[in-house]
């Protein structure tokens, strides 16, 4: 191999790991490269922590990942908070990498949640791309890359990488399912996808190095699918009561929109909250008092295709946030309720 490869290593939590696997498109939708589950709420503020790094290398932190944020309806608040949503380490020896979206909080505090073993060109924007909800732009089902798997293989297991067959597998050569991600067709100057060699890849046509977020990773994060900044935040939340006789009455108006309810429990138990109507629809749930913190998300556990949570909640202000399963253009109306049971 004619030059030294970084690759990042995109972290997955244990009950993802068998759910990644080879797909080949088929007639449909194309979509791209944003699990479905793992964005966090529109508006939120994400907290980082810096577990290391020199002044330089955090001050490189902070100028990347206020890349996403003229376009993303997001803020990344550098207050180094013990539980912050991000905690970034700096070992050379481990890579870079970074746990996707909301799957950062499922990480104990005392670890970090993304690395920056080398921070060339865009990396560090990569990572934060991963830490807001985006995947590998070349493990995009739409993308179309015929790998030479041999030469994939044999190059990246040695350095600078080190990996094995698996861990090559799971960050280059395996692709998403159709039914697992969103967004738009495959982008070839993705700050998500990275410089590969022509040797890897069977047309003999390889990737280039792209440094800065393109023209589709700005136009896609401020999407209807990602975070909006037209779309309602938290502070726009509408409030419903635990247990009230009726049930709130809502509607997806258009085509990618996403309502927010707050509601508080007062006294600890099992709850649910559930959809009805005829719309089919998508929950999360958000909570005790943080808006980043995700309890849960269903889609058709209610009565058709309405969305049901149970969970055993402590008290505290609970965030659901509800959108129509189609974002490209499903709209209706429904009813949502909290209840404790």
């Amino acid at each position: 191999m004619a030059k030294m490869i970084h690759i990042c290593s995109q972290r997955v939590l244990p009950a993802d790991l068998m759910r990644f696997q080879t797909t080949v498109r088929s007639g449909g939708r194309t979509r791209a490269v944003s699990p479905i589950g793992k964005f966090w709420m529109n508006g939120s503020t994400l907290r980082v922590r810096f577990m290391g790094g020199t002044a330089a290398q955090q001050a490189k932190v902070k100028e990347q990942a206020g890349w996403w944020t003229p376009h993303a309806n997001l803020r990344f608040d550098f207050n180094n908070a013990p539980d912050a949503e991000i905690r970034i380490a700096f070992d050379p020896a481990d890579g870079a990498w970074s746990y996707v979206g909301t799957d950062n909080r499922g990480i104990p505090l005392d670890q970090p949640t993304m690395n920056l073993g080398f921070m060339n060109g865009g990396t560090t924007a990569h990572e934060f791309g991963h830490a807001i909800g985006l995947a590998h732009e070349h493990q995009n089902p739409a993308g179309g890359m015929a790998w030479n798997e041999s030469a994939v293989i044999r190059d990246l297991s040695g350095p600078p990488n080190n990996w094995t067959e698996a861990q090559i597998r799971h960050n280059v050569l395996n692709k998403y399912r159709v039914d697992q991600v969103n967004g738009t067709a495959f982008d070839p100057d993705s700050i998500m996808l990275y410089f590969f060699p022509g040797s890897w890849v069977q047309s003999g046509v390889g990737t280039h190095a792209n440094e800065v977020l393109s023209a589709m990773d700005k136009a896609f994060i401020a999407s209807a699918r990602a975070y909006p900044k037209a779309a309602p935040t938290i502070v726009d939340a509408k409030e419903i009561l635990v247990g009230a006789t009726r049930r709130t009455a809502a509607a997806i108006g258009k085509a990618g929109e996403e309502d927010l309810f707050k509601f508080r429990v007062k006294t600890g138990g099992p709850h649910i909250i559930d959809t009805r109507g005829p719309t089919d629809v998508v929950m999360k749930l958000f909570g005790p008092d943080s808006p980043t913190a995700l309890i849960a998300e269903d889609d058709d556990s209610g009565v058709d295709t309405n969305a049901s949570i149970r969970a055993d909640l402590v008290p505290g202000l609970y965030h659901a946030q509800v959108r129509h399963y189609n974002k490209a253009s499903g709209m209706g109306n429904y009813t949502v309720k909290a209840r404790r049971v």
